[in-house]
């Protein structure tokens, strides 16, 4: 299993990663009433030292009240809920790790626990959580301003606390993403428009204010796809004019690195061209890409879930589009989260030891 470009260094803006292999952001649910443990802070630490050149952490709520949508996942706000994170990177760090926080806000999505409520209203555009389904009221200006702000404020204690990058959940159907898709922000203000460039300045806002709180040098990454929940099929940006478009106002509005979410990570973007959602990317606007997608296994993640076996994969297709730079850094998921050493078992040729992925894995932490 060849993987020399894999493990090439990278450097970028106070970045400098062993490899190009980052551990994906994946919801975990396992800190009670939002706050972190120590068990959290191990299942980091275990891929830090098992080389894994960035870690992503799961998606972490900002300070709005119906940011995250399970008690218990993470919150990056608050006190006692900050030195749980703080104990978090210097774990990471003591084995020599790289990492960042994901900031998130769910927005317009239900609960996944039947007997829990956020303690206030949920967050969204237009109050609609899809196409003509709605869900509570669209933000006032006010509240806007607000999550802006929380956005922020977030980045800012993940500095302070020795986190080497932050990284915005702008993808999936999520609060970010909410406001790009004109099937759920059909806003007639400044935050919303008939154009994905102009339904983009929510974002471009918040990029913003979260480059004013870190500085110029601190690296701000954000996660993007066109796909959503509510719709696998969405594809906002139709053409590489568009997408460029859009991801051009990220960019020009602070974001440092694309992370690109598509299912599949072998699928061109476009036709005419063999490009991934990442390739065209870094091709439009020149900055680093990340791309993600079933890397390393048969099956991609939604069928996994449902329980459809995902085996060891072969990586020739990755190291290929690797070697030609089409992107820059690759995010791995579920071969991660099922085995703490899959980047220590590519690099050395132990492919008769990757493991095939059991949705039974996410039950735990290990």
């Amino acid at each position: 299993m060849a993987a020399e470009a894999l493990f090439r260094p990278f450097d970028f803006k106070g970045l400098h990663l062993k490899n190009r292999i980052v551990m994906a952001p994946m919801t975990r649910s396992f800190s009670p009433d939002g706050y972190v443990t120590d068990d959290v802070a191990q299942y980091y630490k275990r891929r830090a030292a098992a080389d894994v050149g960035l870690i992503i952490s799961e998606g972490v709520g900002v300070n709005r009240p119906a940011s995250v949508n399970d008690r218990n996942v993470p919150r990056f706000h608050g006190e006692k809920e900050l030195a749980g994170w703080k104990h978090v990177i210097d774990e990471v760090h003591s084995v020599g790790g790289v990492m960042a926080p994901q900031l998130w806000h769910v927005g317009a999505v239900r609960t996944r626990d039947p007997e829990w409520t956020p303690p206030g209203p949920y967050d969204s555009p237009s109050g609609l959580s899809r196409p003509d389904k709605k869900f509570g009221e669209g933000m006032t200006d006010e509240e806007v301003a607000d999550a802006i702000q929380a956005f922020a404020d977030a980045a800012a204690a993940a500095k302070t606390l020795g986190y080497d990058s932050i990284e915005l959940h702008g993808a999936h159907g999520y609060l970010i993403d909410q406001f790009f898709w004109d099937g759920t922000n059909v806003r007639e203000d400044a935050y919303g428009s008939k154009t994905l460039t102009g339904r983009a300045r929510f974002a471009a806002d918040i990029l913003k204010a979260v480059r004013k709180a870190v500085g110029p040098d601190y690296p701000v990454i954000i996660r993007i796809s066109q796909w959503k929940q509510q719709d696998y099929t969405v594809k906002m940006a139709q053409d590489p004019k568009a997408l460029g478009e859009w991801l051009g106002a990220l960019v020009d509005a602070g974001a440092d690195i694309l992370h690109c979410s598509q299912r599949r990570i072998w699928e061109p973007e476009f036709e005419g061209s063999d490009l991934n959602f990442a390739g065209w990317a870094k091709k439009l606007t020149g900055v680093p890409t990340i791309s993600v997608g079933s890397v390393g296994l048969s099956g991609e993640f939604i069928a996994a879930y449902a329980g459809e076996a995902s085996k060891p994969a072969s990586l020739d297709e990755l190291e290929r589009r690797m070697e030609r730079d089409e992107f820059d850094l690759v995010a791995v998921g579920r071969a991660l989260l099922q085995d703490p050493d899959w980047v220590v078992k590519v690099r050395d040729g132990r492919e008769s030891e990757l493991m095939s992925f059991d949705r039974s894995a996410m039950a735990k932490l290990y």
